[in-house]
């Protein structure tokens, strides 16, 4: 279940960021606001167990569990071209007996770009683009970093991102912190990765400028068509004093990290409109696992159900 807006939010500050978004992308009636262009496809998420003595949450047990994930892009345009050198997204919802599922939503960056709504709607702002370029000026966005080092961190994560071979060749991050919660209620903060069995492979500027529109798409077809496609689900151990409220800082790479289960992709969903139409929201938790004091995190649902209402909406 998603979670319901806190005491004291402010829901015109998530109208205002999807005004926003519909600025630096513009306004694609029907579409969502980020991460526009994708497709669904079917999957079984096969646990190792590893997760077991640190939480009950039931899609981290043992047995296979049906899934539906969802690649795409991170533009609010629709029709932008897959050679972009920019976020990608993986969201997976694993469907547990009795209709209950639970969703956890990634992106090919480790850190996002703001630590709290509000700074993401600052942020938002400082990229509108311009009425005569129809671009983000890039001094006005340059100085913003400048005055705010978490954007900085972001912005350079989207710089470095790759341009990939594959949808299934990305390493996506689920960037905000979690709460595991064991069968004594003792509490363990993680972190979430999807590492390719394929491994991360990327193209050349040149290489990719060869590329079709929509070659992403495409490759995954064609993959499909073959072979499954697999990724590992690796979770990282906060240790005492490691930030869960900033997802925009990382915690250090010597944590110890559990490898909790695999992702098998097996094909495209029958009904890609029914799909599509569906929200991937973070905050849809189990017991067992608990949200964080993040508030980007603990805002993303208010967002994304002003979103969700207006494409549903064919606004």
């Amino acid at each position: 279940m998603s979670v319901q807006p806190p005491d004291g939010a402010h829901p015109q500050l998530a109208v205002d960021i999807v005004d926003r978004l519909e600025w630096v992308s513009g306004l694609y009636p029907g579409y969502r606001r980020a991460h526009a262009k994708g497709s669904c496809y079917r999957a079984v998420f096969l646990p190792t167990g590893a997760a077991a003595e640190y939480t009950t949450a039931a899609h981290l047990q043992g047995d296979p569990v049906p899934a539906t994930v969802r690649f795409s892009n991170f533009s609010g345009n629709p029709y932008i071209w897959d050679r972009t050198r920019s976020a990608r997204g993986l969201s997976v919802a694993f469907h547990l007996p009795g209709g209950v599922a639970t969703d956890l939503v990634s992106v090919s960056q480790p850190v996002f770009v703001a630590a709290t709504p509000q700074a993401f709607r600052n942020f938002l702002e400082a990229a509108e683009p311009n009425m005569f370029t129809g671009s983000p000026d890039p001094e006005v966005v340059r100085k913003y970093a400048t005055e705010h080092s978490e954007a900085m961190r972001g912005l350079r994560a989207v710089k470095n991102t790759p341009i990939p071979v594959s949808y299934a060749t990305i390493r996506y991050w689920a960037v905000h912190a979690f709460i595991w919660l064991d069968k004594m209620r003792r509490r363990t903060a993680v972190r979430y990765r999807w590492e390719p069995e394929a491994g991360v492979q990327q193209l050349s500027d040149e290489r990719a400028s060869e590329k079709s529109p929509t070659y992403l798409a495409d490759e995954l077809a064609e993959r499909l068509a073959s072979t499954t496609v697999a990724f590992q689900l690796k979770v990282q151990i906060a240790e005492p004093g490691d930030p869960t409220d900033d997802c925009t800082v990382l915690w250090p790479n010597d944590r110890t990290e559990l490898t909790v289960g695999r992702l098998l992709v097996t094909g495209p969903v029958e009904d890609q409109a029914k799909w599509d139409r569906r929200m991937f929201d973070p905050t849809r938790l189990v017991p067992g696992i608990e949200l964080s004091d993040d508030p980007v995190l603990r805002f993303r649902s208010q967002v994304y159900a002003v979103s969700h209402g207006r494409r549903t909406q064919g606004k």
